[in-house]
């Protein structure tokens, strides 16, 4: 019992870094599902090509 009022600070900071990495895998999943992207418009820099820019022409 000792040990875990040692360790109590690194295991809640380690709790909460991994909540935070769920929740920023979870949102990024759903706006994939939506169809959102993090594309910044710059094709010439695009290891796609802009695949989704050729749907709107």
């Amino acid at each position: 019992m000792h040990l875990l009022f040692d360790y109590l600070s690194t295991l809640i900071v380690s709790l909460l870094l991994i909540g935070l990495i769920v929740l920023i895998i979870y949102r990024m999943r759903k706006d994939k599902k939506q169809g959102k992207s993090c594309c910044g418009g710059n094709c010439g820099h695009c290891q796609m090509g802009c695949h989704h820019h050729d749907s709107n022409i």
